[in-house]
């Protein structure tokens, strides 16, 4: 009997084994049937269009979206890829509700996502690169910072950046880098580790009233890169305020201002910038140096919260460099997941 199910009638009468396509051409005809001669496919539908294109005018004008009422503009760029999430929902509501005119629309959306990120989907990875670099934020609240150090000395790092380091885990994580790192300085929450010698290690005022960002000269042996270590400060999303992000972005401003007068041609920024590459208030960054995982990784890199990550807000971004490869490293005892990049540093050739 079960056979039977799966038998279908031949040319000459007999039966035989259904083949999958017949079935589906079966479906495929079945659907069409159900359209054709339907006057009403063109005006059913409106609504699902006019969603379609209001999701495409946000992704395709998301700078104009004000940030004067709760940073509503930078809240929306923080999340811009997760909208195409909605592009095959309006598609199957499309079909169900045989709306040709919604189909139609449905595609302006999907070409504007994939104009803006369809180029993050292939793996740009190459194997080269003469230093290895990596960022984490190793989270205050770690329940364990000694595994956490090893798991990230373990990537093989030849620089590695760590972020909202407490004061009573310090030593903790001096300790547990010190077999893999000869060099290194802590300046405030921030930290740099290095294989090669470090000098003017020194904070950079982002206008907090704390210490949160440092730069030092790693002197490679392609020769000096001036390296940044930044946490900018959290953003928050209140029903009150909307997206809380006014101190961010005045940090944001300062160093990109330190990075602009860095005299180094060659400079690498590691750190959590509390903000995506799509994010406009953190231009005064971004608009001067590349994104790694941009320019050489795969996928979109997200790296926050380890638990689901939703969006990069860890980054490393260099100038005077060529990124390699980017990638996410495994998740530690921390809510962000450590990031790395291979990079170029001669760029002669």
């Amino acid at each position: 009997m079960a056979q039977q199910a799966y038998m279908t009638e031949t040319a000459d009468g007999g039966s035989g084994p259904e083949r999958p396509g017949s079935r589906l051409r079966r479906l495929w005809h079945r659907l069409l049937a159900g359209w054709r001669g339907d006057p009403g496919i063109w005006r059913r539908g409106i609504v699902l269009a006019v969603l379609a294109l209001l999701l495409a005018l946000v992704m395709l004008l998301h700078s104009r979206i004000p940030n004067r009422v709760g940073n509503l503009g930078s809240l929306t760029e923080t999340f811009l890829p997760w909208l195409g999430f909605a592009i095959p929902v309006l598609l199957l509501l499309g079909i169900l509700r045989k709306s040709a005119t919604a189909l139609v629309a449905v595609l302006l959306p999907a070409i504007v996502w994939l104009n803006l990120f369809g180029g993050l989907l292939s793996d740009k990875s190459g194997s080269g690169g003469d230093l290895m670099v990596a960022t984490h934020n190793v989270n205050a609240d770690n329940p364990d910072p000694a595994a956490t150090a090893r798991d990230v000395a373990s990537s093989g790092a030849d620089v590695l950046a760590l972020e909202e380091i407490p004061g009573t885990a310090v030593a903790v994580y001096e300790r547990a880098l010190a077999p893999t790192y000869r060099y290194h300085a802590v300046v405030g929450t921030v930290g740099l580790w290095s294989r090669y010698p470090m000098t003017d290690a020194q904070a950079v005022d982002i206008k907090l009233g704390w210490k949160r960002a440092m730069r030092a000269t790693v002197a490679t042996p392609e020769g000096p890169v001036a390296v940044y270590v930044a946490h900018m400060p959290s953003v928050r999303v209140k029903v009150e305020a909307g997206f809380t992000a006014r101190q961010r972005d005045k940090s944001a401003d300062a160093l990109g201002e330190a990075i602009a007068a860095e005299p180094l041609k060659r400079v690498v920024l590691l750190g959590d910038l509390n903000g995506t590459m799509n994010d406009r208030s953190l231009n005064a960054v971004t608009s001067q140096m590349r994104s790694t995982q941009g320019a050489a990784g795969s996928g979109f890199g997200f790296s926050w919260p380890a638990s689901f990550p939703m969006a990069r807000i860890d980054q490393i971004m260099v100038r005077g460099a060529e990124p390699e490869s980017s990638w996410s490293l495994p998740r530690t005892g921390s809510d962000h997941l450590p990031v790395a990049a291979r990079v170029k540093l001669d760029t002669s050739s």
